[in-house]
């Protein structure tokens, strides 16, 4: 058994994904490409042979970690890495060190850094329908030090002490063996976004913590695959974490709060985006929870 195995997930992951196999090199690593156009699979190959790439159609983020979860060696840890994200020094040890001295968390966070390495706040509440509300009408613009108002991005968290939180971004996150045995692999219904919510929900209700540490530290650039353009799958990652863990009746109460809010946006925002909310609100009336889920 070895004390931390790397399960990378890359969809066209050039540039990053060089800086992101350097930084963990020597450690046991799977790439799980999700059917890349840009040449990863061949780059992967060529410049990391001892990285195991596996190959296989996109079914999401979730659906990779899960495949390379599958695939890796027995690990006390295991280090989920984006593609576009790269350590910092010995921030694995670091990560490794703490989680072990902490035997109830499942999950330990490093600091996370832009590339200008300038702060990227990664500290996340669990979404409640007022905490949804308190993004998409803009509320926490009101108080974002506030928990009242800001909750869903983890109130104004200084990301500078090693604290307990609810979640954080699934950028960089070391979890434990034994609790992935317990609660099981990520969900690969989530398709992109919301997938490391649902996981650390699930840690949290059998029990488990979710720690972040600020001395560890990793690179993260950020919607490098996506580019931004996937708002839907954001919105269907709400409603699909509601109406598993609350129920039909309070996932179509997120879908109408959401209606409501895009909306407003799409009446108050101009250009492209204004437009990109109008899309998404004739999408979210164009049907039920369950229905929206599946498109």
């Amino acid at each position: 058994m070895v004390d931390a195995a790397v399960v990378i997930t890359t969809h066209n992951a050039l540039p990053w994904i060089e800086l992101c196999l350097e930084s963990i090199e020597g450690a046991e690593a799977v790439v799980v490409d999700n059917d890349s156009a840009d040449g990863t699979v061949d780059f992967v190959r060529e410049r990391f042979p001892e990285v195991r790439v596996l190959e296989q159609a996109n079914r999401g983020l979730a659906a990779g970690w899960k495949r390379g979860l599958e695939e890796i060696p027995p690990s006390r840890w295991v280090l989920i890495l984006n593609a576009d994200a790269w350590l910092e020094g010995d921030a694995l040890a670091e990560l490794v060190a703490v989680g072990d001295a902490h035997r109830d968390v499942a999950v330990v966070a490093p600091k996370l850094l832009n590339p200008d390495r300038t702060l990227q706040r990664s500290v996340r509440g669990f979404p409640t329908r007022w905490r949804l509300a308190t993004e998409y009408f803009y509320l926490r613009k009101l108080g974002p030090g506030t928990d009242l108002l800001n909750g869903f991005y983890g109130a104004g968290f200084d990301h500078a002490s090693e604290r307990e939180v609810e979640c954080v971004m699934g950028a960089c996150m070391l979890v434990r063996g034994t609790a992935i045995d317990e609660v099981g692999p990520p969900d690969p219904s989530f398709f992109l976004f919301s997938e490391e919510v649902d996981w650390c929900y699930r840690f949290a209700q059998a029990g488990w913590k979710t720690l972040f540490t600020p001395v560890p530290r990793c690179v993260h650039v950020g919607a490098a695959s996506h580019g931004g353009r996937l708002y839907r799958d954001n919105l269907r990652g709400h409603l699909r974490f509601f109406l598993k863990h609350h129920g039909l009746d309070e996932a179509e109460r997120v879908r109408v709060l959401l209606d409501r809010a895009l909306r407003l946006r799409g009446r108050v925002v101009r250009g492209q985006k204004g437009a990109m909310y109008r899309d998404a609100a004739r999408w979210i009336e164009s049907g039920d929870v369950p229905t929206l889920i599946e498109r």
